[in-house]
């Protein structure tokens, strides 16, 4: 796994890891699969109990924070889950739980998840810090955020793609350590087989950051 981080754009049989890994977080993690929910469903649903947006973002992390720190949920999600390489199971299920969080609070904040680039930006934010770097390889810098220098450089289908995997790569690389990288300035991001206290403490971590990411496209009216 060490080599996954700065694999060609290729990658042979860790390109293919990477790929079938990016799918799995976007097709499962966003769109749902099963009994696991799609982002926009998550949305729909804390939609009916709240009518404030922020509101309805705080539910979103309350659940997955819970969802994150409870026994049993990663071998729950498990048999929905087919990738030509062997991770812990709450690894799989954490990313998955992360992705959805941040693409349901994408949907309230306005953004569409039929965008390819939205699409990026919400697995861009799983890798915190190095989210930098890797939109350096396809020649976007973003001083002022993920979001941002994706939607000024317009990227093609293509530029995203090779986006996508190397996200993947980066996720790959961290989960094969079994160990924490860190997240952002001072957010830690999970690495390995660890405790559900900390799964869901890391995860309230990437839903801060996903709350940055993806500022309100339009000033909102708050209920009083």
């Amino acid at each position: 796994m060490e080599q996954a981080q700065d694999a060609p754009a290729d990658g042979g049989a860790i390109g293919n890891v990477a790929n079938s890994w990016v799918m799995t977080l976007l097709s499962m993690g966003i769109d749902g699969k099963g009994p696991f929910d799609s982002a926009e469903e998550v949305v729909r649903d804390v939609a009916r109990k709240h009518t404030d947006p922020q509101a309805q973002v705080d539910a979103i992390v309350r659940k997955h924070i819970a969802l994150a720190g409870a026994e049993g949920f990663a071998t729950s999600v498990g048999g929905f889950i087919t990738l030509p390489v062997a991770l812990p199971a709450n690894v799989l299920a954490f990313y998955l739980l992360a992705t959805r969080m941040t693409a349901a609070i994408a949907t309230v904040r306005g953004y569409d998840l039929r965008q390819d680039k939205i699409r990026s930006a919400v697995l861009l934010a799983l890798v915190g810090a190095d989210a930098d770097e890797l939109l350096a390889k396809v020649g976007v810098v973003a001083p002022t955020g993920v979001l941002t220098g994706l939607a000024a450089k317009q990227l093609p289908h293509s530029a995203l793609m090779v986006l996508n995997k190397a996200v993947g790569f980066r996720l790959l690389t961290t989960a094969g350590k079994k160990t924490f990288s860190r997240f952002g300035r001072n957010v830690p991001i999970v690495g390995g087989a660890i405790g559900g206290g900390l799964d869901a403490f890391l995860m309230h971590r990437i839903a801060e950051s996903a709350r940055t990411e993806f500022p309100p496209l339009a000033p909102q009216i708050t209920s009083s």
